[in-house]
């Protein structure tokens, strides 16, 4: 057995790749193509007796316990056997999805094609409101029993802990701590008293392919319990009007399965700076990863700290602020 050198990465040969995918029962080419993913590492692999390669996912050591990848899977599952388009985890001959090589936990992917959705379109955004009712429905059924919630506490708290303790600029921590105060007070008054689902928890577009009009929901790696609404933000672009012609048109849509959850919309700002919270701490907590300081360049300079800082300036005015859709 390998051992782990600097970083858990580091020990993930070409050569453990192919016999990790080897080991489920499948005859691999050699072709190995690393894809774009941080967290993870994925990597897209031909197989001898098929046309289609397939795609493996080795999950970052550490991050999820084995427990919390099934439940993921099995949500995605759950999602599948009602018709709503996901992209599932390959099951073996027993029935498994999570598979060990080495130190690595993994699983297996059919590769699919499609383009990010164009969502200035609005058919498109009602397309995407009923799918997103549909996967609430199975999401509210039950909760999930070892996978988190996205809290204040987190995602917030704990990120700003973090940051502020072991890594930010000497000259930014006051700053930074004085906003993120601000900030606090409010997002923690508005998350009391959700009603959390298990959500897709990351529904960027990067994590939707659009196919045949059909839009298939990928990566499910941040599933977590959360408001319906953290599915729904992160659709939304433009100018306030612009969002609220796109958020009428979800709505809408979303109703024809599942009444919306319009409680839910005072929390879209403290959703989205919790997210811009959590981001930067996610950075920098995997700064020590030797892919991540080639690919995020501008983190960590001067730059980058004056403009995060004025970005959650920016953050607590639109928190300041009352709208009746889009607080």
């Amino acid at each position: 057995m390998n051992t782990i050198s600097t970083h858990p990465y580091d020990a993930l040969t070409p050569e453990q790749v192919l016999s990790a995918v080897e080991q489920c029962g499948h005859f691999t080419t050699g072709s190995l193509y690393a894809l774009n993913s941080f967290e993870n590492r994925v990597y897209q692999v031909g197989i001898t007796d098929q046309a289609d390669p397939l795609i493996v996912k080795f999950y970052r050591p550490g991050r999820w316990q084995a427990a919390q990848i099934r439940e993921e899977h099995a949500f995605s599952q759950q999602a599948a056997e009602v018709d709503i388009p996901v992209v599932l985890p390959l099951a073996d001959v027993t029935g498994q999805t999570l598979h060990q090589y080495d130190e690595f936990l993994f699983a297996l992917f059919p590769r699919k094609g499609g383009h990010a959705p164009e969502l200035d379109h609005q058919d498109n955004l009602a397309i995407m409101g009923r799918t997103l009712a549909r996967l609430h429905l199975v999401g509210a059924q039950q909760p999930f029993q070892h996978r988190p919630t996205l809290d204040a506490t987190s995602f917030g708290h704990a990120s700003i802990e973090f940051v502020s303790e072991q890594f930010i600029p000497l000259e930014f921590r006051r700053p930074y701590l004085t906003i993120c105060q601000s900030i606090m007070e409010h997002i923690d008054e508005r998350l009391q008293n959700t009603q959390p689902i298990r959500v897709h928890g990351d529904l960027h577009v990067g994590n939707i392919l659009w196919r045949d009009e059909v839009p298939h929901l990928v990566d499910f790696d941040d599933s977590r319990m959360a408001p319906a609404i953290q599915d729904i933000w992160m659709l939304l672009s433009g100018h306030q009007d612009d969002q609220q012609r796109q958020l009428d048109k979800i709505i809408t849509a979303y109703q024809e399965f599942r009444d919306f959850p319009f409680k839910e919309l005072k929390l879209m700002e403290s959703l989205r700076t919790l997210r811009m919270i959590h981001h930067t701490a996610w950075l920098a907590r995997r700064w020590d990863d030797p892919a991540f300081p080639p690919a995020f360049p501008w983190f960590d300079t001067h730059q980058f700290w004056e403009q995060h800082i004025a970005d959650l300036q920016t953050q607590l005015q639109q928190l300041d602020r009352v709208s009746p859709g889009l607080s």
